[in-house]
């Protein structure tokens, strides 16, 4: 099973794998030079080419079966309100360089926020500041997928083939987020020891 990954996350997962854009680009029978454009937004490769690169980045990192997910999970989580405003939770993924937040209320999740949802939302306004004073809960999208603590990676690998990430609960409450550039942190030394 091949993860398929999103143009602007490859640099990411390519430098948490210690790979060089010469590397990638032998491993996935590409140019360096087209991977310098990809990673910098002044390419839009064909599926094919995104799906040869998301396998040579897959096989980069070691099968990691036995690995539970709160080896990988980031955490303290990042997160937002239903009743926090839009503009509040687009600086949260500036600052912190995420595509998705979980919404919580008193530690239990209702719902999500992406940078798709916010491509939506943007387009079905006429003012973008409309947007932005809107509230979390008027736009977010469902909760995202949720696992227990001790889940294996393997878990985490079939949720992330079809979601932007994974939240990870313990007692009830959520505790991490699992997305696929965690799952690199498996990768030889990026390993905790």
């Amino acid at each position: 099973m091949v993860l398929i990954f999103k143009p602007s996350e490859i640099k990411t997962i390519r430098t948490r794998l210690r790979l060089t854009q010469a590397e990638l680009a032998r491993r996935a029978g590409v140019t360096q030079a087209y991977i310098a454009k990809i990673e910098a937004g002044e390419a839009d490769p064909r599926l094919s080419t995104i799906e040869r690169i998301s396998k040579a980045l897959e096989d980069a990192m070691p099968k990691a079966q036995r690995a539970s997910i709160r080896e990988i999970m980031s955490s303290p989580l990042i997160y937002v309100r239903p009743s926090e405003k839009v503009a509040q939770a687009v600086q949260l993924m500036r600052t912190h360089d995420v595509s998705q937040l979980p919404v919580l209320e008193g530690g239990i999740q209702v719902g999500s926020i992406t940078d798709g949802t916010l491509v939506k939302n943007m387009a079905s306004v006429d003012d973008l500041q409309k947007l932005m004073d809107k509230t979390v809960g008027e736009i977010m999208e469902g909760p995202l997928p949720t696992v227990g603590e001790d889940a294996d990676v393997e878990t985490a690998y079939r949720l992330l083939e079809h979601e932007p990430a994974v939240l990870v609960v313990s007692h009830g409450r959520a505790a991490g987020i699992v997305t696929k550039a965690d799952l690199f942190k498996l990768a030889g030394p990026l390993r905790k020891q």
